[in-house]
């Protein structure tokens, strides 16, 4: 007789003799249970982003050994020094040229990072930005998880247009601030309220309350105002309905408890004076988030575009390149040693990408991976230093979203970056036809 088909939740304990003891994940943990009483097999996306170009020079050259894109094309390439490190994983990755966002030509050097999960264009007098392809995806599962999507980032908070230290973007257009600090995002996720029950419900109910009010007065206040003022209170309107969001979630999932990991191994204290433990521990935290169904969206800014004032920018002094982001960049254009130091550090962040994927890929899920039902993009806004154009792109895991990998696909210079979202999002259970300036999907990888 068949063994009868049955599922445990993920957060089963062993209990007994006044003893609790947190189970292993088994197979029959792998249906996901939510406040609304929903279970699926995830779905999940991340996007990861680095600032300030690669190196890209003839392949005939010396240095070409520290071009970001392979050699060769389709099926028949060979990665460069560096991207070596994904060469274990290239059945599962693909690897992208050509692509960029047409309004993102228009833009400065330094201004395309606010846009590059967004495609809007921003401009003198309008630097007002549209949602970002993360928080769509996160739209779709809002109810699904404790947390409808991870926002991070080195420098953390908003930054300023066209400086922005966040990826992700409301329905509005308002940047969602970034968290910075791995303590904190790791208490975020897993760690226990001090709190009693009561007193969280009832701190929950007195801050929505206060937010109904605020809202109500919001009314008539906007009646009495000119249009820019009415504008500004829009903005700010729209901030207290995020808030008024989080608050909603928090009192769905007050009766589940938070699950418990393993923090060991973890560098939770890890700041900008120590940049190696930093970027590897923010991997681990959005492993962590995925594993325990904690979101299925994740956004990582590696680096903003402001050089006078990312945080992130001596990352590659402190860690021995020489040279800050911006100069690394500058240089990469002049000479082979240019080249040499642009490319050794692009080549350390591969190397920190690689060690994500390799724990996606060897976390099982079922009959599958985590990363085999993970879209992640890696990548930047601009190729040369500060041009807007070939974006360096790598889409890695979604095996089993009928995405097609292990290839080098270069496209027309032309074809925008919102093909690729179109795509995504499709597989994602996101149904779009369009995305900004989409002109529809990315063919080749399906």
């Amino acid at each position: 007789m068949p063994q009868k088909s049955w599922h445990l939740d993920r957060r089963t304990f062993l209990r007994g003799c006044g003893v609790s003891l947190a189970l292993p994940l088994f197979d029959c943990m792998q249906a996901v249970a939510t406040p609304s009483g929903r279970s699926s097999h995830p779905k999940r996306f991340c996007a990861v982003y680095f600032p300030y170009g690669i190196v890209i020079r003839k392949e005939e050259s010396e240095d070409s050994q520290w071009n970001w894109f392979p050699s060769g094309s389709d099926r028949e390439y060979t990665f460069t020094n560096t991207l070596k490190s994904l060469e274990p994983l290239r059945n599962q990755l693909t690897i992208l040229s050509g692509l960029s966002h047409p309004n993102g030509r228009k833009m400065g050097g330094h201004d395309t990072a606010d846009i590059w999960l967004t495609g809007a264009e921003l401009k003198a007098g309008h630097l007002k930005n549209s949602i970002s392809i993360d928080q769509l995806i996160a739209g779709k599962f809002h109810d699904q998880t404790r947390y409808s999507s991870l926002v991070l980032s080195t420098d953390g908070g908003v930054g300023e247009p066209t400086r922005s230290s966040t990826l992700s973007f409301s329905r509005t257009g308002q940047p969602l601030p970034a968290e910075n600090r791995p303590q904190l995002i790791f208490d975020r996720l897993f760690g226990l309220n001090p709190d009693s029950k009561i007193a969280q419900e009832n701190q929950l109910k007195n801050s929505g309350s206060m937010l109904d009010r605020l809202l109500t007065h919001s009314t008539s206040l906007k009646n009495r105002l000119g249009k820019q003022d009415q504008a500004k209170l829009n903005e700010y309107l729209e901030s207290v309905r995020q808030i008024e969001e989080r608050v909603k979630r928090s009192q769905q999932w007050l009766e589940i408890p938070k699950p418990e990991v393993n923090a060991t191994g973890l560098h939770l204290e890890a700041d900008d004076s120590t940049p190696r433990e930093l970027i590897r521990t923010m991997y681990d935290l959005i492993f962590l988030a995925f594993q325990t169904d904690s979101t299925r969206v994740a956004t990582y800014q590696l680096g903003n575009m402001n050089g006078a004032t990312s945080i992130a920018g001596k990352f590659p002094q402190l860690l021995g390149f020489g040279k800050n982001m911006h100069s690394l960049a500058h240089g990469g254009r002049k000479g082979d040693k240019g080249a040499e130091e642009l490319g050794r550090w692009s080549q350390y962040l591969a190397e920190q990408f690689s060690y994500f994927l390799n724990r996606m890929a060897s976390t099982p899920e079922g009959d599958s991976t985590l990363l085999d039902r993970t879209m992640i993009c890696y990548g930047s806004s601009n190729s040369y230093t500060h041009v807007n154009e070939n974006y360096p792109l790598v889409l890695a895991g979604g095996g089993d979203l009928d995405l097609k990998h292990g290839q080098f696909v270069q496209l027309d210079k032309k074809t925008p970056l919102s093909n690729l979202f179109v795509t995504m999002l499709n597989r994602l259970d996101v149904p779009t036809d369009q995305f900004v300036d989409s002109t529809g999907e990315l063919t080749d990888i399906l």
